[in-house]
Order: C-alpha cells, then sequence, then structure tokens
C-alpha cells in the first residue's frame, strides 16, 4: 500500500484547475476540476456547503458505468448537503461518459482490464479531497453505484484508508480478495434482492470473504429491488435498452438511510 501512497504523491502533486458556482440551495459550492493520474486528465465535480464551518468529513462519489454524469453529481449534492466535503470522481479520463450499454461496458472493462490504473485515479481523487480546506482529512469514505460499487470495494480490498464505504448495487466479485488485517474501512453493501446480475453463490462467496478476512461489514438485500435500484432514471434505460434495471424508491430511500446511520456513525457527525 505505501508504493501506491508514494506514487500517487509523486502523481499528485498534482496540477488542477476549478471552475465554481454558487448554487443557492444551502449554499453549495460547487466546482468542475480538473487534476490528474499517470499523465491522465481527469475531470471530477466538488461540492459542499459553505454554511458548514470548518473541517468535515470527505466523501468520494464513484459513478455508474455511464461515467461522471449529473446523476453521479446529484448524489454529490445531496452529500454536500449532509454537510460533508463530497467529490464526484473521473474513473475514465477526460470526463468520459457513454449514452449507449455498449460504449459503457468498453470503458467500464477498460478500467477492470487495468485495475492498476484504476486505483491511481481513484487515489488520485482520494489525495485531492483529502487536501481541500473543508475536509478532514483523517474522516474519508467512498460510495459508488453499480460499477462505482464494485470500485470502493476494490479499494477497501486493497486497504485504502477509508473510514468506510458503500456499495449501492454494485458487483461483488473480487478483483483483489481481502486479507486479514489489511482493510481499514466498514463496509456497507446495499443489494437488490432481484437483481438477477448478483447471484446467491456470489453473495456467499462475498460474506465468506469478509468474514474470513474480519472485515466489519453489513450486507442488506432490498426485496423486490432490481439492478440500478437507486436511479430515478433507470425504468426509462431499462426501456430503451431493453435491460432488467428499475428504480425503485422504497429501496433507494432505505438504503440511502442506511448509509446515512453508518456515517453517523463512522464519523460521530
Amino acid at each position: 500500500m505505501m508504493y501506491r501512497l508514494v506514487l500517487i504523491i509523486i502523481i499528485g502533486l498534482l496540477s488542477f484547475s476549478c471552475t465554481e458556482k454558487q448554487n443557492e440551495k444551502n449554499n453549495l459550492v460547487e466546482k468542475s476540476i480538473d487534476y490528474s493520474a499517470d499523465g491522465v486528465q481527469l475531470k471530477g465535480f466538488l461540492v459542499y456547503d459553505n454554511n458548514v464551518k470548518g473541517k468535515r468529513p470527505g466523501v468520494l462519489v464513484v459513478h455508474e458505468w455511464w461515467g461522471l454524469n449529473d446523476y453521479t453529481k446529484r448524489r454529490a449534492r445531496m452529500l454536500a448537503e449532509l454537510g460533508y466535503t463530497a467529490l464526484a470522481v473521473d474513473m475514465y479520463g477526460d470526463g468520459k461518459t457513454a449514452d449507449n450499454p455498449e460504449e459503457a461496458q468498453k470503458l467500464a472493462i477498460s478500467v477492470y482490464q487495468n485495475i492498476k490504473a484504476g486505483e491511481d485515479r481513484f487515489l488520485a481523487a482520494y489525495n485531492f479531497l483529502k487536501n481541500q480546506e473543508t475536509t478532514d482529512p483523517d474522516l474519508i469514505a467512498a460510495i459508488g453505484y453499480c460499477f462505482g460499487g464494485s470500485i470502493v470495494l476494490q479499494m477497501a480490498r486493497i486497504g485504502i484508508d477509508l473510514k468506510a464505504v458503500v456499495s449501492f448495487h454494485g458487483g461483488l466479485q473480487p478483483i483483489t480478495s481481502a486479507e486479514k488485517g489489511k482493510e481499514k474501512a466498514f463496509i456497507l453493501v446495499c443489494n437488490g434482492a432481484a437483481d438477477n446480475s448478483v447471484t446467491p453463490e456470489q453473495i456467499q462467496n462475498f460474506k465468506t470473504e469478509m468474514d474470513s478476512a474480519g472485515v466489519h461489514y453489513n450486507f442488506v438485500n432490498y426485496e423486490g429491488a432490481t439492478h440500478t435500484f437507486t436511479n430515478p432514471d433507470a425504468d426509462s434505460v431499462g426501456k430503451k435498452f431493453n435491460m432488467p434495471v428499475a428504480y425503485n424508491e422504497k429501496a433507494d430511500k432505505e438504503s440511502w438511510q442506511e448509509m446515512v446511520n453508518l456515517f453517523k456513525q463512522i464519523f460521530g457527525k
């Protein structure tokens, strides 16, 4: 883990620029930021509530396989409204997004096949967030959706210093398996019980992996919820591309509250 942190400090004497604007709701400050990892330009979205004084916990938000789009930014704003500094992460580079499943799959696979580059991009965002004036560098968490859920679980598995990670309808199969004494984060998995992309065998294997590694975790299955159950756009996307995805308002609200409760417990605020 140390070599990764050294690497990110080297790449991460980060040159960045930002465009700032004020959101009237809760006095949110929103910044489109440019940063980099391994020579790849990354475009993130930073947001915090200017009414909150002093440093506060920071939360990284990792996007679905569509890329860093408006949905991801909305979740970052919701975290800022809770009093956190939120940074929506760009895992693809140059702010790439996809508007169809074929392109989204290509982008996601490009990260899975070169996970070291993916880890460095996450660490670049992590390092950037830790160094913000509004962020308490000792209180960092990460959440992710679908592809992003898999990514934050990977970051927990390799031992990045996160207080908590939350996966919303993310994949469970490990790229790097958890090892005893390595993981630092409390893990919350919010899964759709009717998500046919996550099998009962995968769920059992995940629990066995976490138990064997001594990881503190909570796995919540939401009855009737399919893949992408937190995203209100899922119904139209499912219809357009004939995908087995759907929004589930009850599961969306309950899973968000699970996250809120965890953060209150972990952060004490």
